[in-house]
């Protein structure tokens, strides 16, 4: 673990933009930086599945050349972005974490990724994720699982699904990334690989050329290393998309303009007693000192029981996953003569005996549980939870049929709620611990007001890796 001042392959969106526009380095030299860590650290890491090295360098260039005439296409000109590998780019190979089928040449690009392109992005490679992101431990048995940076000794869990968008951007091989979530595949690998990561109102970022899972849950977010970065990127990304149809437009049009508003006297409901059981005793220990930091930024601390419990949430919302992932995925898990990530193919063949009865039962379930959760949060400004129930362990120590990273991940998903975790303490392991600041649908400015209040009140966000140079 260090505390970096600033170094280009570590520094914020904000940080690089400020030293690029001011002549202190260029858009070549923070490629060819992060290209060489690549080259130096990815063979262990893993969190890339292609880096297009060359175009990078060649967008660069031209970046800079833009720069030099004074133009500015945008908050991210001359920046690098990686995308995970569920994201069409036109001409690249597109897997979805899977070698059952020989990789697909995307003849489009999604649309998220042409508006970072336009802001300036230069997309620096495509990052490695679970099979079809249909798991939170970060593993993939079939493509390699990358390797939580905090610790170069023992191979530790990223998160996922969203895993080597994670690992790319902690180990300042990228500035950052963009990843999906659907029961908490941002939240979860930014809370253990120490950044901010958001899970988006469904239908604030466009899905077209996403490969989907689960319809009615997948969202697009940011992984970044500050709550303004990620309000940067969110900016960019948003809005409504004719080539989307469940797209929507944001009721406020730009996060980043409100985000230093101090939320004084915000009523935060806290993580009730019963549903504390069973979290390791670290993540407590920090979440309980972030409520009392909280508390002395002039937050209102409520606890309260949930109208439903964390565990029904997460039966619901993976019973949904399991059916909608088996309806759009079920024909190629079913054959026998293709490999698969075996854990993979258990979740999504469970699917197989969802009924349209039982489904839409479930739907019933979801949008019940969904209304008695707004109403519960009435007079309350937002919840605040801890984003996992456990800090990363060892690969080795994985139970795959264990669920301790969606605890606190899939009601946010399940009830169309919108979540931004923010790094909040370390382990006594050193492997960071995170908190999230969860809100009503498209109540994403204020979750990332506190989100930032919280970020300036500590340090952990400016903690990096250590053992990566």
């Amino acid at each position: 673990m260090s505390v970096v001042l600033f170094n280009p392959a570590f520094s914020s969106i904000e940080e690089a933009m400020q030293a690029l526009d001011a002549g202190e380095l260029t858009s070549v030299e923070l490629v060819e930086q992060q290209l060489d860590r690549i080259q130096r650290l990815d063979h262990k890491l893993h969190a890339f599945v292609d880096v297009y090295a060359e175009e990078a360098r060649e967008t660069a260039q031209a970046m800079d050349r833009l720069r030099r005439a004074g133009i500015r296409l945008g908050p991210l000109h001359g920046v690098t972005v990686a995308v995970k590998d569920l994201f069409d780019i036109h001409g690249k190979p597109i897997t979805g974490g899977s070698v059952a089928l020989p990789a697909r040449i995307s003849t489009t690009t999604a649309t998220v990724v042409e508006r970072l392109r336009c802001a300036g992005a230069i997309v620096i490679g495509k990052t490695h994720t679970v099979e079809y992101a249909f798991g939170g431990w970060g593993t993939n048995e079939v493509m390699g699982t990358p390797w939580n940076p905090w610790d170069m000794q023992t191979h530790r869990i990223p998160g996922g699904s969203s895993s080597g968008s994670a690992v790319a951007v902690a180990a300042g091989l990228a500035c950052a990334a963009i990843g999906t979530d659907t029961g908490g595949s941002v939240r979860i690998p930014a809370g253990l690989c120490g950044l901010v990561g958001l899970k988006t109102t469904h239908g604030l970022i466009s899905r077209h050329g996403l490969i989907e899972l689960c319809p009615t849950h997948d969202t697009v977010g940011p992984l970044a290393r500050s709550v303004r970065d990620g309000a940067i990127l969110l900016d960019v990304m948003a809005g409504a998309d004719p080539l989307d149809p469940v797209s929507h437009q944001a009721p406020v049009r730009r996060v980043l303009d409100g985000v230093d508003a101090m939320p004084r006297g915000a009523r935060l409901w806290v993580l009730p007693e019963q549903e504390r059981e069973g979290v390791e005793a670290a993540v407590l220990a920090a979440y309980d000192e972030a409520l009392a930091t909280l508390k002395g930024l002039g937050m209102q601390l409520v606890e309260k029981a949930l109208p439903q419990r964390c565990a029904d949430s997460m039966r619901i919302a993976g019973q949904l996953m399991s059916a909608e992932g088996y309806d759009h995925l079920g024909a190629l898990f079913e054959r026998s003569d293709l490999r698969f990530d075996t854990n993979i193919r258990r979740r999504i063949l469970l699917g197989r005996d969802t009924a349209a009865g039982e489904y839409l039962r479930l739907l019933r379930a979801r949008d019940a549980a969904r209304n008695d959760m707004l109403a519960a949060m009435d007079g309350i400004e937002a919840c605040v939870f801890p984003t996992n129930a456990i800090s990363a362990i060892p690969v080795a120590d994985v139970d795959e049929l264990a669920t301790p990273l969606s605890r606190f991940g899939r009601f946010v998903n399940l009830m169309n709620l919108c979540s931004l975790a923010v790094p909040a303490g370390l382990s006594p392991e050193g492997m960071p611990i995170s908190i999230q600041f969860i809100g009503r649908p498209w109540d994403e400015p204020l979750v990332f007001r506190l989100g930032h209040a919280f970020e300036q009140a500590t340090p952990w966000h400016r903690l990096r890796p250590g053992g990566l140079d």
